[in-house]
C-alpha cells in the first residue's frame, strides 16, 4: 500500500451479533474476529482488499471513520496540529510493528492513521 491510501474503516456498532448478519448478508462481506484481536470483528468485502472492523459504539464514536496509511504518524500530527488539526487519539500500538491515532481536522472530523506493515500472509 502506499502513503495516503485508506487501508481500514470502523463502524460503530452497538451489536456485534445484528451487525454481522446486516453487513454480511448486504454486502456479502466476510466478518470475523482475527486471533490476538477478540472483540474487534474484522471485515473483509469480498474484493479481498477493502476492509475495516466493528467497534462498540459510544459517545465518542458515532460515525464511521476512515485510518489512512502514512510513513509517519508522529510527523503527520505535527503536520495536522500545525495546519489547524488536532489530536483526538494519540500514537497507540496494535503490534510490535504497527501503530494508530486520530487526528481532527480544522472542521472537526475524525480521520484515523496508521503506520506499519501489514502481515499478508505471504
Amino acid at each position: 500500500m502506499a502513503h495516503g491510501d485508506i487501508t481500514h474503516v470502523e463502524i460503530p456498532v452497538s451489536d456485534f451479533t445484528k451487525a454481522t448478519a446486516f453487513y454480511s448478508g448486504l454486502f456479502g462481506w466476510q466478518i470475523a474476529e482475527a486471533p490476538g484481536f477478540e472483540g474487534y470483528p474484522m471485515w473483509r468485502a469480498p474484493n479481498q482488499i477493502s476492509g475495516g472492523a466493528l467497534v462498540t459504539a459510544n459517545d465518542s464514536f458515532t460515525q464511521p471513520r476512515s485510518y489512512v496509511e502514512v510513513d509517519s504518524i508522529d510527523q503527520t500530527v505535527a503536520a495536522a496540529t500545525g495546519a489547524g488539526g488536532t489530536v483526538l487519539v494519540p500514537k497507540a500500538e496494535i503490534t510490535p510493528t504497527s501503530w494508530w491515532a486520530v487526528i481532527a481536522d480544522p472542521d472537526g472530523n475524525a480521520l484515523g492513521l496508521y503506520e506499519g506493515m501489514t502481515d499478508t500472509g505471504s
